[in-house]
């Protein structure tokens, strides 16, 4: 009896201490620019990319253009015809005036207007999606930089004091768990 005790304890640990490791995450939708109907030439020419610098996206979240249907559109683009401003070839193309595109891998994504002069007055955007084990977004640009990035961003790894930190706690359950499954005996 005392056996299937102890047994049944250290399980619970190990679940618990496994649970630990992992953060949970929860898709976000992002309204591209911060707010509706935003997918337009902006105020400045690199205004939609500072407002992305300042955002945290991640695998699973989801982009959300709104715009009129009639005037514009979305390109989703490979970088060297988001930097020109090339129309002709797009990835992806969208025009209900509504987009929402999930984003399902850790990358830079890119997209333009398909309306004519709307990209070189700046209706574009540069998406840096990180992994879920990410914390940070890449440096903010000023609004005046355009974005230099053009590989996905990788996060140096934390500080190894804060695994120090969990490594101890988790120690420190597993010295109590087996202290008290001796004491049941």
């Amino acid at each position: 009896m005392g056996s299937t005790r102890f047994s049944l304890l250290c399980f619970v640990t190990c679940l618990i201490l496994f649970s630990l490791n992992f953060d949970t995450y929860e898709a976000t939708e992002f309204p591209v620019g911060g707010k509706e109907n935003s997918w337009s030439i902006p105020t400045s020419p690199n205004a939609l990319n500072v407002w992305a610098q300042h955002e945290r996206f991640k695998i699973g979240d989801s982009l959300v253009f709104k715009y009129d249907s009639k005037n514009d559109s979305v390109l989703q683009v490979e970088e060297g015809d988001y930097k020109k401003c090339i129309r002709t070839k797009p990835i992806q193309e969208y025009k209900d005036g509504n987009t929402v595109i999930k984003v399902n891998e850790s990358a830079a994504f890119f997209f333009i207007s398909g309306a004519d002069g709307h990209c070189e007055k700046g209706e574009k955007l540069e998406v840096i999606v990180l992994s879920h084990k990410h914390s940070s977004p890449p440096p903010a640009l000023s609004p005046n930089e355009s974005p230099a990035v053009t590989t996905p961003v990788v996060e140096a790894p934390k500080s190894s004091a804060v695994g120090l930190d969990l490594w101890i706690v988790d120690v420190f359950i597993v010295a109590v768990a087996t202290l008290v499954g001796i004491s049941m005996f």
